[in-house]
Formats: structure tokens, C-alpha cells, sequence
């Protein structure tokens, strides 16, 4: 997440300075696949902490609630 921020901090003085697009641009995807590798490790430990506790507590409401939530989550990634 610091490196996603550092780059958009370096997007906005790019934008600033009125650099030429394609630049920008590629600055700009380099921080989606920031955020998407940081959005990977956090679904990551979700479903080694939460998940799991989810599903050994044997609570069929709270384990359904999580596969929705987690679906979700996905389907947003994927737009």
C-alpha cells in the first residue's frame, strides 16, 4: 500500500508538471497491479483468519455470511 501511494503521489506531480499521457498511463497501471497484488494478500489472510474461524465454528449462518461476503469481494475484483 505505501508503494501504491508513493506512485500516485509521483501520478499527481506527473499530472502536475502536464507530462506527456502515455507516461502517466503506465505509472497508473503499475499502481492497479499494486493494488491488486496488496488485494490478493489481504483476501489471503482473510480466508486463513476469519474464513477458517468461520468454518470451525460450525455456525452455518455466520459460514454462509462469509461465502457471501468473500463472492462478493470477487466479483467486484473482476471488473
Amino acid at each position: 500500500m505505501k508503494k501504491a501511494q508513493s506512485s500516485l503521489d509521483k501520478i499527481m506531480t506527473m499530472i502536475n508538471d502536464d507530462r506527456y499521457c502515455i507516461d502517466i498511463m503506465q505509472q497508473n497501471l503499475a499502481v492497479i497491479g499494486l493494488l491488486k497484488s496488496a488485494n490478493q494478500k489481504l483476501m489471503e489472510n482473510h480466508l486463513n483468519t476469519c474464513f477458517k474461524d468461520a468454518v470451525a465454528s460450525k455456525k452455518t449462518e455466520v459460514q454462509s455470511r462469509m461465502v457471501t461476503e468473500i463472492l462478493k469481494v470477487n466479483k467486484l475484483s473482476q471488473r
